[in-house]
């Protein structure tokens, strides 16, 4: 991890048990869908903590942040309770989605929070919307939209970024390049792997960050955030990061090398933080047993908050299904 030593302590340890949260709740989630807790569809996002704690540092509260499939770690990081995430996974009525979006469909109006999209790219031309929509209303706010590699290589990107430079909107797009877009590698699904090009290409500002350096990744989302204030104009973050695990709970992960995968983890933003903290004498052992006691605790009561939880009723199926004009 790269040094940076103008950061405290408090905030470094901040970082830590934020990453820590995403992690422990990530797995934890993949144990109750191998219990038959959770159904459906999971993607989960371990080894990519470091981009959603980052990124979010950088944000305000009342940003916009849109959301791919998998975005469990970016829920927790924009505020979103861990049980509200927790019942949702189990399709309960105290979720955030009132158990109606799942694993794929977080969403909190309150938090700003616009999804989980389970369509690949589909969050680009929201993102926009929104931050049109703060640029008309005269609000100084920023959209933060998180999007895969794969989603480069779709129309909406190009169309998205195209007016979002065209208006000069708001937009922070943040590119979670994970190496894969599902099993495809990235030197197999673009021509030019240079995925920052295409924002420059458009006129846009784009920066390339360790995804595996939470610093580094939030040292740059609030430069970025700091241009878009400035020149209010839209920002192209490529953070090169690496999913530990399967792209989904059903994926046999046949198509990437174990070395490849071994070699990441070996850069897991999570012990090189903590041993960053170590080794400036600012995290002891008992210091990191008490972080995980107290995120095991969270992610516990959570669990069982879901397991009590009520199913929606039949009588509320047709509700929130279309919206009452006035």
């Amino acid at each position: 991890m790269t040094a940076h030593p103008e950061v405290d302590a408090g905030h470094r340890r901040e970082l830590l048990h934020q990453m820590l949260r995403i992690r422990r709740f990530e797995e934890r989630c993949a144990e109750l869908y191998s219990a038959t807790k959770i159904r459906g569809f999971v993607h989960l996002c371990i080894g990519e903590e470091a981009v959603a704690v980052g990124v979010h540092k950088a944000l305000a509260d009342d940003d916009a942040v849109v959301s791919t499939y998998r975005e469990h770690g970016h829920a927790l990081a924009k505020g979103i309770t861990m049980d509200a995430v927790m019942a949702e996974m189990y399709g309960k009525a105290t979720g955030c989605s009132h158990g109606r979006g799942g694993s794929m469909h977080l969403f909190d109006r309150d938090a700003r929070f616009y999804g989980g999209n389970a369509i690949v790219g589909g969050g680009l031309p929201l993102a926009v919307g929104l931050a049109l929509a703060d640029t008309r209303l005269g609000r100084r706010q920023v959209t933060a939209c998180f999007f895969g590699d794969g989603a480069v290589a779709e129309g909406e990107f190009h169309e998205s970024l195209n007016l979002a430079a065209l208006w000069r909107l708001p937009v922070l797009f943040c590119c979670e390049n994970n190496q894969y877009a599902m099993g495809t590698p990235l030197r197999r699904e673009h021509a030019n792997t240079d995925l920052g090009a295409r924002a420059v290409g458009y006129g846009m500002r784009s920066m390339e960050v360790d995804g595996m350096d939470v610093l580094a990744v939030e040292a740059a989302a609030h430069e970025a955030v700091a241009h878009i204030g400035r020149h209010r104009e839209p920002v192209f973050l490529e953070l090169r990061t690496y999913r530990f695990r399967a792209h989904s709970m059903y994926d046999p992960d046949r198509y990437r090398d174990k070395t490849e995968i071994e070699s990441w983890k070996r850069r897991d933003p999570i012990p090189a933080l903590a041993a960053s903290l170590r080794a400036t004498a600012d995290l002891s052992d008992s210091d990191m047993d008490k972080m995980e006691s107290e995120v095991t605790a969270e992610i516990d009561g959570a669990v069982a908050a879901a397991e009590a939880a009520p199913v929606e009723p039949e009588s509320e199926l047709t509700r929130h299904v279309y919206t009452e004009r006035a």
